[in-house]
């Protein structure tokens, strides 16, 4: 590095730095999302964030691995991976404690991932996410509970019903129906998925120019006119009656939903039932979140097979999807009592009382600074700690002091007795 050079004070692109207002807003979706997952009786889990790489070749499908992922040579030589999703991972904990395990296991987690793509509205390179899954429910059950969890979710942030849809679809029909009715291989099945997954991110005439731009104008045009009639052909099929059945149970539960014969989902181990939330605002459109059954992931590890249902909710998209809405939660200190000093002189005063008030379970900072009292007062009040007390020779001797309350700015006497019980009625 050149001498003289000067270090960038920005964050690695596509990652982000949390200061404490936008921590709040993390902490805002993630404590919601916990409560209501063990409110379900789900228990939390978590693993390391390097995998071997080979768990994500394996399942995770070849663009996840040879595009997306944060994959390199440790110095003992081994192909290691930072997690781009925690679906493999979770499956590598259960097949390895499968007879120990008591099912139906219901585990949730709250963790950061990386995937290497073009960092854009609602997609980073680093990401937290809720995963919440269910092993051992081989019946339609598991679905209509997961999805009722992430229902509750998005009600437990705010969200009114009209602000998101669930859409559902059941894995792998769309592809056979590619295949049998057009003749289609892997590679251009794939490639038609691709397209399809952009269909409510785009226009009508981007999405016909993406059939003509991968396909040729002749069979693009072909593909982008025939698509109703494979709409049509896919509910049909005998799989996609799972997801009639599926809406209803929803539906008996005040849960609307919305079946999607074009709905895709990204990765390659969903073997059923699969869903996405999407967000209705038209500033927004886009998934929010989503997941599906994948019963064979557990195969790859020599392992008996083991039913399982599960989503991924990540803190970007819903932070988005919050913002839309003006449904973000106002930032608010955790510290309750800024503790001013008249002087230097009485810093230790100060802190005796801090301590004391500590133990009483109150939030307390206190001034070492030398500035005025007022600035000080300033200072609270930017950091959005709701009460002062001054401290000064008068406090020291006779143990009264004024409480103020900085949002309404009235002020109260109370002893070092009652300081506690003031803030805590306040704040009830």
């Amino acid at each position: 590095m050149e001498k003289n050079k000067k270090i960038s004070t920005e964050s690695y692109k596509g990652t982000r730095d949390f200061y404490p207002e936008d921590l709040a807003v993390q902490n805002f979706i993630f404590d919601r999302a916990r409560q209501i997952s063990e409110n379900f009786g789900y228990e939390e889990y978590n693993t390391s964030v390097l995998e071997p790489t080979e768990l994500y070749k394996a399942k995770s499908g070849d663009e996840i691995v040879n595009e997306q992922t944060y994959s390199f040579i440790d110095k003992g030589d081994r192909d290691v991976t930072l997690r781009p999703e925690m679906t493999p991972s979770i499956a590598r904990m259960v097949a390895k404690k499968r007879r120990e395990l008591t099912y139906p296991l219901r585990w949730f987690s709250i963790q950061n991932f990386f995937r290497y793509e073009r960092p854009q509205k609602g997609r980073l390179r680093e990401f937290w996410q809720l995963n919440a899954d269910i092993f051992g429910v081989e019946g339609i059950e598991a679905e209509v509970e997961i999805i009722s969890l992430g229902y509750e979710i998005m009600k437990a942030l705010g969200a009114q019903d009209e602000d998101f849809v669930i859409k559902i679809n059941y894995a792998g029909i769309l592809k056979e129906t590619y295949q049998t009715e057009l003749n289609l291989d892997e590679s251009e099945v794939k490639k038609a998925l691709r397209i399809i997954d952009s269909k409510n991110k785009v226009s009508e005439e981007e999405y016909r120019q993406k059939y003509i731009n991968d396909f040729g104008e002749d069979k693009g045009k072909q593909l982008f006119e025939i698509e109703q009639k494979i709409t049509e052909k896919t509910k049909q099929n005998e799989k996609f009656q799972k997801c009639v059945e599926l809406g209803k149970k929803l539906e008996n539960k005040g849960i609307k939903t919305e079946l999607d014969p074009l709905l895709t989902r990204g990765f390659d181990y969903y073997t059923g039932i699969v869903f996405e939330f999407f967000d209705t605002n038209p500033e927004n459109k886009r998934a929010l979140f989503g997941g599906g059954r994948y019963d064979d992931l557990l195969d790859l590890f020599d392992s008996e097979k083991i039913p399982a249902v599960g989503f991924g909710m990540g803190d970007v998209t819903i932070k988005d999807f919050l913002e839309v809405r003006s449904l973000l939660p106002k930032y608010q200190s955790k510290t309750e009592l800024y503790l001013c000093t008249l002087s230097q002189k009485y810093s230790d005063n100060a802190d005796q009382l801090a301590t004391s008030l500590r133990k009483q379970n109150i939030n307390v900072t206190v001034n070492y600074s030398d500035k005025k009292i007022g600035d000080q007062i300033s200072v609270a009040d930017k950091k959005k700690i709701p009460y002062v007390i001054c401290i000064g020779g008068d406090e020291v001797q006779n143990k009264q002091y004024k409480l103020k309350n900085l949002k309404t700015g009235e002020e109260q006497e109370v002893t070092e007795e009652s300081i506690a019980d003031a803030i805590k009625q306040i704040t009830e």
